[in-house]
């Protein structure tokens, strides 16, 4: 089942009311409401129409990803989608304060150095 709340986010963030994005699609506005609201599901076709216009996963529009803003040097940059499994390897990398302080402040090091550990 798509996620009403995440095309609802979207379509917003787009600038698009529901007839625009209907129109987009070939749907009528009435549809794209039921989208949103979770009482009908949308076909695979439109899923993929939806993954074109929005630049997202079908993973992100289902539900089973988190979109996270990436910021570079405090400017927005672009949305990027990240599964539960990145967001938990996230968390357990935050536990290590060295490792993580590492890595943030220089990448490429950070990664060098896992290397070398691992072999």
């Amino acid at each position: 089942m798509l996620k009403g709340d995440r095309l609802r986010s979207l379509r917003r963030e787009k600038g698009l009311t529901q007839e625009e994005l209907g129109a987009m699609v070939g749907l009528k506005k009435s549809e794209i409401c039921l989208y949103e609201k979770e009482q009908r599901s949308p076909s695979l076709e439109t899923i993929l129409d939806f993954i074109g216009i929005f630049n997202v996963s079908a993973d992100y529009l289902i539900g089973s990803e988190v979109k996270a803003k990436v910021f570079m040097k405090q400017e927005h940059v672009d949305n990027y989608p990240i599964t539960k499994e990145e967001m938990l390897f996230l968390e357990e990398l935050k536990k290590d304060k060295m490792i993580y302080k590492i890595l943030l402040e220089d990448p490429h090091r950070g990664i060098e150095l896992i290397k070398t550990r691992i072999g």
